[in-house]
């Protein structure tokens, strides 16, 4: 082969992508599968068009062809993406080229992805495992191609290699890497930190009630459920950025659920138990120390599909007691779950419950590698190049600390969880399920209710957030309200009113149409938003002021003489650490 010839060049790269392993020399990283891509492609069956394939082909050989007269010229190529950001990559004309490369090879092998026939789900998981292959194989995550990492090394005169192997080897002692300084908070202390009590506790969770910060209050009280996924305190951090004392400091007597972390003494807990024991007896303690009938109900995320259950549970036994229902990034609809698609199918279903349907913990640490790997250049590799190849600690950051702190999860809760929701889609459907011994339908759920859905959400996608407009109140859809925050599915929640970040849509025209079959399609709905900047969350505290009643003179003591107060807010169930 002609070096000097970059056509020649170009047109050899191409004929070796035939080589199990050729490709992989170009990115510079160490031997790992032969060919995943066309094993992949071989084992679902699947191929690439023709003319498709042969565009791809001449479109990499003329950018080849292109990078390689530059680098011939000595003219450093330009490198947009942020993992290549730092000036030591265009330092070394060498370490830039191997980027560029990289950049180069990702792209073409993401396209060839992108470019396979085949069916939706199939196709989903092909660019996703692709994806996941082209982020480890940054030049960024190994040593001997990170110029950063290697600098590093020289002014510290080795240090930072042996601190790097330090923080790797601890590492592996947790089993998990470290996100954040975690010696730098603490539950209770600097996260969790608004003030209230434990009222009551079960087997399945803590039920905290906040000190009111107002004279008077709204009468109807607020129930807050969060994801039994993860700890509650995502909703209650710091003071500048809690949406739980965001909620008292708006008049609102605030009740919180903190899920308990399960051992194997809950090893058999179902998804009936979480909505009966869990929600349902959450919503009965709450009236009777509030001497309400009425709650406003909250549910975030998983906790909402949990809460929605509940009511509609208790719709069939003939009681409606939300004044309000309250949904964050909440999927009551999973006909598009987005790239959690890619983890769930018959197979994987279906051996979760041979192995764990009759009894058995989903360990938090394998859940949290799930999401990581939803981001891997921010949850995985960016700390493998930080903390192990520079030797650098991780810095606080309370969102990250929180993201590290995993829960267990019941097999059989979780089995009857995927296979229902995620995989055969029948919450849905009116009468599909029976659940905590009731036939359920969410469209009995009468509540006037608060939608909210993230834009960049990749585990709830907005559309399918959206989508809970068509089975709540079906016969009168004005009664319900969406707003589309920006960011994703923290982010974009914990957007404190204070801060006047971001921004948020609302269409309030659009989404009072009535009926089911007049609702609005989501892009529809966006067409005709009006985006407004800052925070969402004075919309919904006017939401729950409008269904909060008459404001009533804010309780001195916590809890009544049936349920008295066990032990301060946080409580003990957010302390159990999974690992």
């Amino acid at each position: 082969m002609n070096m000097n010839d970059p056509q020649a060049m170009a047109a050899h790269w191409m004929s070796q992508m035939a080589d199990p392993s050729a490709w992989q020399a170009m990115l510079n990283v160490p031997q790992v599968d032969p060919n995943p891509l066309a094993n992949i492609l071989k084992d679902a069956g699947v191929g690439i068009n023709a003319a498709a394939m042969e565009s791809l082909r001449n479109d990499y050989m003329q950018k080849a062809a292109v990078l390689w007269q530059d680098f011939i010229l000595g003219k450093i190529p330009e490198l947009k993406d942020r993992r290549f950001s730092a000036p030591e990559w265009r330092a070394n004309p060498l370490s830039a080229f191997n980027a560029a490369s990289y950049l180069l090879n990702a792209e073409f092998l993401l396209a060839m992805a992108d470019a396979v026939e085949a069916p939706p789900r199939e196709h989903q998981k092909i660019v996703f495992t692709v994806q996941q292959m082209v982020d480890a194989m940054s030049p960024a995550n190994f040593l001997a191609t990170n110029p950063e990492a290697q600098q590093q090394l020289i002014e510290t005169k080795g240090e930072s290699l042996t601190k790097g192997l330090a923080n790797m080897l601890a590492d592996m002692q947790k089993g998990r890497i470290s996100l954040s300084d975690e010696s730098a908070f603490e539950v209770g202390r600097n996260v969790a930190t608004t003030p209230g009590q434990v009222v009551f506790q079960n087997q399945l969770f803590q039920l905290i009630q906040y000190t009111p910060t107002t004279a008077k209050v709204h009468e109807v009280p607020l129930l807050m459920v969060p994801p039994c996924i993860n700890k509650f305190y995502i909703l209650d951090l710091q003071p500048e950025n809690s949406l739980v004392r965001y909620a008292v400091e708006q008049g609102n007597t605030v009740f919180l659920v903190s899920w308990r972390n399960p051992d194997k003494s809950l090893s058999s807990t179902t998804w009936d138990d979480y909505v009966e024991l869990g929600a349902i007896k959450a919503i009965d303690v709450v009236k009777d120390i509030t001497g309400i009938d009425k709650v406003n109900a909250f549910g975030f995320c998983v906790g909402g599909t949990v809460l929605s259950s509940a009511l509609a549970v208790l719709a069939a036994r003939g009681a409606e007691p939300a004044a309000s229902l309250t949904l964050l990034t909440t999927l009551l609809d999973f006909e598009e779950t987005g790239v959690l698609e890619v983890f769930i199918d018959e197979t994987q279903v279906a051996l979760r419950e041979q192995a764990l349907a009759k009894g058995g913990l989903m360990p938090g640490r394998d859940l949290a590698t799930t999401f990581s790997a939803l981001r891997p250049n921010d949850l995985v590799w960016n700390y493998v190049q930080s903390n192990y190849l520079k030797g650098k600690e991780p810095p606080p950051f309370d969102l990250l600390y929180w993201n590290s702190d995993s829960t267990n999860l019941p097999g059989p809760m979780f089995c009857w969880y995927l296979r229902n929701m995620y995989l055969e889609n029948n919450l849905k459907q009116p009468g599909k399920l029976t659940i905590a011994g009731t036939e359920v339908d969410l469209g009995s759920i009468k509540a006037p209710t608060f939608i909210y859905g993230s834009r960049e959400d990749h585990i709830v996608p907005w559309p399918s957030s959206y989508a809970s407009m068509g089975l709540l109140n079906p016969g009168n859809a004005k009664v319900n309200r969406y707003v589309l925050g920006a960011s994703g599915h923290i982010a974009g929640v914990i957007n404190p009113a204070s801060k006047g970040k971001r921004s948020y849509w609302v269409n309030d025209v659009k989404a009072k149409g009535r009926g089911k079959a007049k609702l609005p399609t989501a892009q529809e709905w966006f067409e005709g938003a009006t985006e407004h900047k800052g925070s969402w969350w004075p919309e919904w505290a006017a939401f729950l002021a409008e269904h909060g009643g008459k404001d009533v003179p804010a309780r001195a003591k916590l809890g009544n003489k049936r349920y008295t107060p066990l032990e301060a807010a946080p409580g003990a169930y957010v302390k159990v650490r999974a690992d």
